[in-house]
């Protein structure tokens, strides 16, 4: 009995657990790939958060702004926007901003990242390193 109980707790933690992540990637606004960006031919890399952040999200920003600078130095702006501070920001406005989002833009190209940063941000920053430079290579 004693067994069974210590099981289920084990369940009923790594369940909330999943749900905090979850919670934080399901907010992601699905319409953010398809949105028209402005006509600049600058890539440029813009994190939207939360006020209260979980740690993915903190590794979100942390492993972006490291491949930005090892890869790119100051050629690729990085932008960590608080949407929930700043709800008037026109980036907010302009992206229809909801939830936790990583965008790589590039005039009309708009790339979504988000799914791949929360996956990989704290368990395996090497491959959001590797999407990322991946990623604003193919706009460069």
């Amino acid at each position: 009995m004693k067994k069974a109980i210590q099981v289920i707790s084990l369940f009923l933690l790594v369940g909330l657990g999943s749900f905090t992540t979850i919670s934080c990637v399901d907010s992601v606004n699905k319409n953010a790939s398809t949105v028209d960006a402005s006509g600049s031919s600058t890539v440029q890399v813009y994190y939207f958060h939360a006020t209260r952040r979980c740690a993915t999200c903190e590794a979100v920003e942390k492993v972006t702004k490291e491949t930005l600078t090892e890869n790119y130095g100051a050629k690729v702006p990085f932008q960590s926007i608080n949407r929930e501070e700043e709800k008037e920001n026109p980036l907010v406005k302009k992206y229809e901003i909801s939830g936790q989002t990583l965008l790589v833009v590039k005039g009309d190209q708009v790339v979504n990242l988000t799914n791949d940063a929360f996956m990989y941000a704290r368990t395996s920053p090497d491959k959001l390193k590797a999407k990322i430079k991946e990623t604003i290579d193919g706009l460069l």
